[in-house]
């Protein structure tokens, strides 16, 4: 009698989450999704040193940003050094802000929806604009499909704070609602884990270690 055999499981697959270089309104003003926000003079050498770093590591088989200038010029120095392209991934969007795109953050922590955006981010819709569990769901949508287009691969996601926060949160298991308390830096790589048994989280908000003392090598 033949034996059944259970099909085999996906192999696993690390994304490394690369957040944009700094630009020019980093810290200052919500650019969200405006188009020609391009990287200052540090985030260009933020994104050759974020190249430098992840072309130490082994095997790395596509690199992925959102469509925004900021995230393609930081993608694009890690794909060089590979020998590979930037793609384009919708998914990796920054969250669309609404009517607060392209305000001061000084006058929107004035703002008393401020407090909520805080505290209570999983009720908070941007006015004109997405909500933070549809941007969750979104981001974390976009990684599925990179991590089912990439078995037992290593793949890198340029992207931005919020959304990566979010995959971060999710990858915990952590309630939206606390994912303010993680911090993602400019160029700072995170590092998630997925195999059959669901995402480990490896590294976050990484910017100066030799990734291959990681464990990612």
């Amino acid at each position: 009698m033949a034996r059944s055999t259970r099909p085999k499981p996906p192999a696993p697959t690390l994304v490394l989450l690369v957040r944009h270089g700094q630009t020019p309104t980093t810290g200052s003003t919500l650019p969200g999704r405006a188009k020609g926000l391009h990287l200052a003079e540090a985030g260009q050498v933020q994104a050759r040193a974020a190249a430098e770093r992840i072309a130490a590591l082994q095997h790395v088989a596509a690199v992925y940003a959102s469509p925004l200038e900021r995230t393609r010029e930081t993608a694009a120095p890690i794909a060089r050094a590979r020998g590979l392209r930037v793609q384009v991934e919708r998914g990796l969007l920054e969250c669309d802000f609404g009517e607060w795109t392209g305000q001061e953050l000084k006058a929107l922590r004035k703002l008393p929806e401020w407090t909520t955006v805080q505290r209570y981010p999983s009720g908070f819709r941007f006015p004109g604009g997405e909500s933070f569990p549809e941007m969750q769901t979104r981001m974390v949508s976009a990684i599925g499909r990179l991590v089912a287009r990439h078995p037992g691969e290593t793949v890198v996601a340029v992207s931005h704070a919020d959304p990566i926060k979010a995959a971060v949160a999710h990858a915990l298991g952590t309630h939206l609602d606390l994912f303010q308390r993680i911090v993602i830096s400019p160029c700072s790589i995170s590092a998630l884990w997925f195999g059959p048994e669901g995402p480990v989280v490896l590294a976050t908000n990484s910017t100066g270690d030799d990734l291959t003392t990681l464990g990612l090598s």
